[in-house]
C-alpha cells in the first residue's frame, strides 16, 4: 500500500468523525440547536464530499466494517486492509481528541454522543441492519462497474442521512466502528463499544456477500 492511500483513509475518517461527532457534540452543548436532521445532514454531506475527493486514491472506505467486508471478498489484500483499519482508527482518534481540546467544557456523555445504556441485542441488530443498507449501496454504486460512476458519492452519503434519521436516537447510527471509537477514546466511555464493532461488521459482511455472490455473479453470468 502506498502512503497516499493511508493518508487518504486517515483524512476521510478524520473528517467523518470530526464533523459527525462534532455535530452531535454541538447539538448537546446548544440544547438541540443542530437537531437530528442537522446531524444526519452533517454525516451524509461530509461522507459525500470525502468520497468525491479521495475515492480515486484509496477507494474511500473510511470504515473498518467496509474494509473487513472487502477483505472477506478478496477485494483488498490483508496487509492493505490492516493498514486501512489502522489509518481509520488513527483518524477517528485524532478527531475525537481534537473535539475534546476544542470543547473542554463538554462532559463525557456529550463527547461520546452515543447511548450509554444500550441493550446489547437491540444495538447489534439495529447497527447491523443500518450498515447492511450502507454496504449494499456501496456495492451497488461503487463496486458494481455497470453503474454510472458519478452518482456514487451522493448515493452513499444519502444512506447515512436516512440511516441516522431512523436510528440516530436509538443507537446513534454509527454504522462504523471508527465512528464510535474516536468519541469513546475522547470521552473515556467504552462500555457499549463492542456493539459498534459486531453490528456493523456483521451487517457489512452480509451485504457484501449478498451483492458479491448473488447480484454480481448473476450479472456476470448474463454477460457470458
Amino acid at each position: 500500500m502506498q502512503i497516499k492511500e493511508f493518508i487518504a483513509e486517515f483524512i476521510g475518517t478524520f473528517a467523518l468523525v470530526f464533523i459527525g461527532a462534532g455535530a452531535v457534540l454541538v447539538n448537546g452543548l446548544t440544547n438541540g440547536g443542530v437537531a437530528l436532521v442537522g446531524i444526519a445532514l452533517a454525516h451524509g454531506l461530509v461522507l459525500m464530499t470525502m468520497i468525491y475527493s479521495l475515492a480515486h486514491i484509496s477507494g474511500a472506505h473510511f470504515n473498518p466494517a467496509v474494509t473487513i467486508a472487502m477483505l472477506a471478498n478478496k477485494r483488498i489484500q490483508l496487509s492493505n486492509a490492516l493498514s486501512y483499519i489502522v489509518a481509520q482508527l488513527l483518524g477517528a482518534s485524532v478527531a475525537g481528541l481534537l473535539l475534546l481540546w476544542l470543547y473542554p467544557s463538554a462532559n463525557g456523555e456529550q463527547l461520546y454522543g452515543f447511548p450509554i445504556n444500550l441493550s446489547f441485542g437491540f444495538g447489534i441488530l439495529l447497527e447491523a441492519v443500518l450498515t447492511f443498507f450502507l454496504v449494499l449501496t456501496i456495492y451497488g454504486v461503487a463496486v458494481n462497474k455497470q453503474v454510472q460512476s458519478g452518482i456514487f458519492g451522493l448515493a452513499i452519503g444519502s444512506v447515512l442521512i436516512y440511516d441516522i434519521l431512523m436510528g440516530g436516537t436509538q443507537t446513534g447510527a454509527a454504522m462504523n466502528p471508527a465512528r464510535a471509537f474516536g468519541p469513546a477514546l475522547a470521552s473515556g466511555i467504552w462500555s457499549p463499544q463492542i456493539i459498534y464493532w459486531v453490528g456493523p461488521v456483521v451487517g457489512a459482511l452480509v451485504a457484501s456477500f449478498v451483492y458479491e455472490y448473488l447480484f454480481l455473479r448473476e450479472e456476470k453470468s448474463k454477460r457470458k
